[in-house]
């Protein structure tokens, strides 16, 4: 199809799903989370689109909508997107406006604003190829993947050169490596027993389950009270048996000291990792928690940019890093990311859940098997059982292992029905639920009812 085709038209939804009923979601930071997509679509004058999106948990939502509008002009009317040098200028474009930019600069509200469409640009130069996202990047050569990493402030740990060389080191095992993935699909974990708001017996329950599905991991969520930590993780342990890995996430509720206190307290029951100790962007306070107790630490999903990550790999601070598939400036900001753990060697174990989130973050863990880190050891994808029948192309989880997406594009597009549905607040589930319990009730979509019940 003609590179000369243009974007017409950038179209934005305020996408919301009524988590909160069920206490889906719920951690200690977090009591009452409603899943909910700031969702773009860009047109092209083609007919083809590209979808994308920023996960959020309610509230602001239609402010992360507002701000993924204003990219309008840098996007509408300029060529649709087909090549990596493409996908690079759209992504220096949408970073780099000096008056969006000071609102961050590159974190928060603007910043994500530019990573739903970037996200959503990868996902129409995808579908047009007609490959999946990992499979589009992994067929990109070296030169083409560093081209899409912007390296300033980076070259202090991480220059152009040790990147590609990196790159280079991967490229012999690319092949066998994409069809192994193909073949056996890509290791996972689920939080669905851990949100906080479960009572026992439903954490026992689901915990059993896990493994019965074929996981070797589960995480529990941490932080409100000790006590109830130290019940429920010996609940859970008791359930999945010694050899199951339990990781365990606060949610950023502690000081540092706070933090050390209460793993120590949680460590005889052998926690895989504790995630986002405390705030994402404390570097000092996570090498603190590192070396202050005997778990280790992992955080990323919150982090606003490679040069959090940068900084929190340069101390020492973590020993997993967790991308996010929509909290940076999309693919290539995560590209830069893959290669800084690369460099310094620290396994990345994606943050997923939330809605859509499962399906962005497996095209990069993938990619980065095949094209980056060329390794599953100490790595795994986060699963968690909620919303994936609102996506075309959902992700397909089997024996504890996300299978590999065949089908062009990101994963990232909606059913137009879902879209309709939930769009907020004049779609018929919230109508329902402003009209009172009982019609909220009678209007409860399959997708809302309780996992697993």
């Amino acid at each position: 199809m003609a590179t000369t085709d243009t974007v017409t038209a950038l179209e934005v939804h305020d996408v919301r799903f009524p988590t909160s009923r069920q206490l889906d979601g719920s951690d200690a930071m977090n009591p009452d989370p409603d899943y909910s997509a700031a969702y773009v679509v860009l047109h092209t004058g083609s007919g083809d689109a590209g979808h994308g999106f920023c996960f959020t948990i309610g509230r602001g939502n239609d402010v992360m909508a507002a701000a993924i509008g204003s990219l309008t002009p840098h996007v509408v009317g300029r060529p649709a997107p087909a090549t990596a040098a493409d996908l690079a200028a759209l992504h220096h474009d949408l970073t780099h406006d000096s008056q969006l930019r000071w609102l961050g600069p590159e974190k928060g509200v603007s910043h994500m604003a530019a990573g739903a469409v970037v996200n959503a640009a990868w996902d129409l130069a995808a579908t047009r190829a007609g490959l999946p996202v990992w499979e589009f990047l992994a067929s990109m050569t070296s030169e083409e993947l560093l081209s899409l990493v912007d390296f300033r402030y980076l070259s202090d740990a991480l220059t152009p050169q040790e990147a590609l060389a990196l790159l280079r080191a991967a490229e012999p095992g690319r092949a066998e490596r994409a069809e192994r993935l193909r073949a056996e699909g890509y290791p996972a974990y689920t939080t669905t027993p851990g949100w906080l708001g479960y009572d026992d017996a439903k954490l026992a329950r689901l915990s059993r389950e896990a493994v019965a599905e074929g996981f070797d991991q589960i995480k529990l969520k941490v932080g409100a009270d000790l006590d109830d930590d130290v019940r429920r993780l010996r609940i859970a342990r008791e359930s999945v048996g010694p050899r199951v890995r339990i990781a365990v996430d606060a949610n950023q509720r502690w000081d540092v000291a706070e933090a050390v206190r209460w793993m120590t307290a949680l460590a005889p029951f052998d926690p895989y990792w504790i995630e986002e100790p405390t705030s994402p962007d404390d570097v000092l306070g996570h090498a603190a928690i590192r070396a202050g107790q005997p778990v280790p630490v992992a955080t990323g999903e919150h982090v606003a940019n490679r040069v959090v990550f940068k900084q929190l790999l340069q101390a020492g601070a973590v020993d997993f890093v967790q991308i996010d598939a929509a909290r940076v400036a999309g693919v290539n900001e995560n590209l830069a990311i893959l290669l800084l753990a690369a460099k310094y060697g620290v396994p990345v174990c994606p943050h997923a859940g939330g809605v859509g989130l499962c399906e962005l973050v497996q095209h990069l863990a993938m990619f980065d098997y095949v094209a980056v880190s060329g390794s599953l050891a100490g790595r795994a994808i986060e699963y968690v059982d909620h919303l994936h029948e609102h996506f075309t192309d959902p992700v397909r989880v089997s024996d504890g292992r996300y299978r590999a997406p065949h089908r062009p594009g990101f994963s990232a597009r909606m059913k137009p029905a879902s879209l309709a549905d939930h769009r907020y607040p004049d779609g018929p589930v919230w109508r329902a639920a402003a009209s009172g319990p009982a019609a909220d009730h009678q209007h409860t979509t399959e997708s809302e009812r309780p996992e697993h019940e």
